[in-house]
């Protein structure tokens, strides 16, 4: 069986707790507490089993139609950290009441959060169908519902009590390339992960204003952004064999991790095909169509192509130049 929640008001303050992994990062650490949304499968159950090896309790939220893959994940994590110290919540992120039962349950529990991993999301809705600019309307709304009302939710149901811990915590919100380079194909898809980018931006800016007299902010806000990831979302985390050009779960979780100890607000996954200089070059041609007046999405365009192409051997160049 899987822990019960029980215990005080969410309110309560909890003690500190002194680091001690090799990380030194005090969020980290053993017997802190971890909430993951979306956890049933892919990056999200990858997530919590990095948690769970470091020791952390850790909450497991994912859909009511996730349930049975969501409870074989509990019952893994149970013989790890024992009974005591895992959560299976079934929630609906999109339903805010759901979420304030899990804020509920977790802080009854254990009384803090010290991780709160916002990773639920989907592609399009149940059908496959993508939101393109003028179609699929109710597609847009099922996307929005989760991708960013649900973060929405999360933070809106858990921010407040986080605040009255004694304990720092981390919010990590998941986000995508696609919420910043804005490829053509799934146009309400990019557009969520687009709001993420600048709801996780906006928190982290409010946060920073909840400073001590030290400037020491007790929560940190980081945005992760995965590169291209072996799972079930990207189409191959189905039984399928891995692409030689994608990394699996447990590798980007663990580049997310290293990051976020080191205090990185914008994490910028890497994979086997694209590289972190790669990803900067297209990232600033993006900014650089506000910028310099281009068309929109003009890597994408074709009086553009030519020069997007330029520009991208050029800087790639001047990149392995320099890291010789």
């Amino acid at each position: 069986m899987l822990a019960r929640s029980r215990g005080p008001s969410p309110k309560r303050a909890y003690q500190v707790i002194v680091a001690s992994d090799p990380t030194g990062h005090p969020v980290l650490q053993k017997d802190r507490v971890a909430v993951v949304t979306g956890a049933a499968s892919g990056i999200g159950a990858a997530a919590a089993r990095a948690f769970a090896a470091l020791g952390l309790k850790v909450a497991l939220a994912d859909l009511p139609s996730s349930s049975e893959k969501l409870d074989a994940l509990g019952n893994e994590l149970t013989a790890v950290l024992g009974e005591a110290n895992v959560l299976v919540v079934p929630t609906d992120v999109s339903v805010y009441e759901d979420v304030v039962k899990l804020r509920e349950k977790v802080f009854e529990a254990w009384h803090e959060v010290g991780v709160l991993l916002n990773n639920a999301g989907v592609g399009g809705d149940a059908d496959g169908k993508r939101g393109t600019s003028w179609a699929n309307l109710d597609t847009w709304h099922t996307v929005f519902n989760t991708n960013l009302f649900g973060v929405v939710n999360v933070q809106q149901a858990f921010v407040p009590s986080m605040l009255c811990q004694e304990n720092p915590a981390i919010i990590i919100n998941t986000g995508s390339k696609q919420g910043i380079t804005n490829p053509p194909g799934n146009t309400a898809y990019n557009a969520t992960k687009a709001a993420v980018k600048s709801l996780t931006e906006g928190l982290a800016h409010e946060l920073r204003g909840k400073a001590d007299a030290h400037g020491t902010a007790k929560i940190s806000a980081h945005l992760f952004v995965p590169g291209w990831t072996h799972t079930g979302m990207t189409g191959g985390g189905v039984g399928g064999d891995k692409p030689a050009g994608a990394w699996t779960a447990d590798q980007t979780v663990a580049y997310m991790l290293e990051r976020v100890a080191a205090g990185d607000f914008y994490v910028i996954c890497p994979d086997n095909e694209t590289t972190r200089e790669a990803d900067q070059l297209r990232i600033m041609w993006a900014a650089g169509d506000v910028a310099q007046g281009r068309p929109a999405l003009s890597r994408w365009h074709r009086e553009h192509k030519a020069e997007f192409d330029e520009y991208m051997r050029d800087g790639l160049a001047a990149a392995a130049v320099e890291q010789n």
